[in-house]
């Protein structure tokens, strides 16, 4: 009898053991369940492309033009360039906005903020801001603005809501106040170029 007791106790000790790991496994796609639902399924956190490119033209009657060039890194893309036409000493807001078209005289056509995650408007480098918020840029005494600026939140290519190829950079009369909904009241659009691969 203590032998048919102690065999019953070796095997339900087993079959305890061998449910464990499908439990463990269980746990286990339960939180990867949890962490894919935690991120939007439709937001990419790569870019596809390594570069891509910004023709901007004057916009609203301007003199605005230059050439930008993008690229991923860190948590977004890095935008470097040049824009010429601006005032002397002037500060000037410039933003991605959500379509590639420049069609329209004053660039309306360009609609407004990138804003794939449907966040107020705000200071790139704080918690709640559009895709394509960015930092303000200054004209030198000649009215050129070297572009050294970051969107935190989009990618490059891909084809994810949060994809900027194909969207449009809007360089604004005024400066950005950062605070202003939905657009931080940057005023006019005085240049617009579509954002294109390579």
């Amino acid at each position: 009898m203590k032998t048919a007791l102690l065999a019953t106790a070796c095997a339900l000790a087993l079959a305890a053991c061998a449910s464990t790991p499908s439990t463990d496994a269980g746990a286990e796609a339960g939180a990867s369940a949890a962490a894919s639902t935690s991120a939007p399924a439709n937001l990419a956190t790569e870019s596809t492309l390594s570069s891509a490119t910004v023709n901007l033209a004057a916009a609203s009657g301007s003199l605005v033009s230059g050439k930008l060039s993008l690229m991923p890194m860190g948590d977004g893309l890095h935008l470097q360039g040049e824009i010429g036409g601006l005032a002397p000493g002037s500060t000037h807001a410039i933003h991605i906005h959500e379509t590639g078209d420049c069609s329209a005289a004053d660039a309306s056509s360009a609609g407004g903020h990138f804003n794939p995650t449907a966040e107020a408007h705000g200071k790139v480098d704080t918690p709640t801001h559009h895709g394509g918020d960015m930092n303000n840029i200054v004209a030198n005494a000649d009215g050129v603005a070297q572009v050294d600026v970051h969107a935190s939140g989009p990618v490059l290519g891909g084809g994810a809501a949060n994809d900027a190829v194909g969207k449009a950079v809007i360089v604004h009369a005024d400066p950005d106040d950062y605070t202003s909904q939905p657009s931080g009241n940057a005023g006019a659009r005085v240049a617009c170029g579509v954002i294109s691969a390579g």
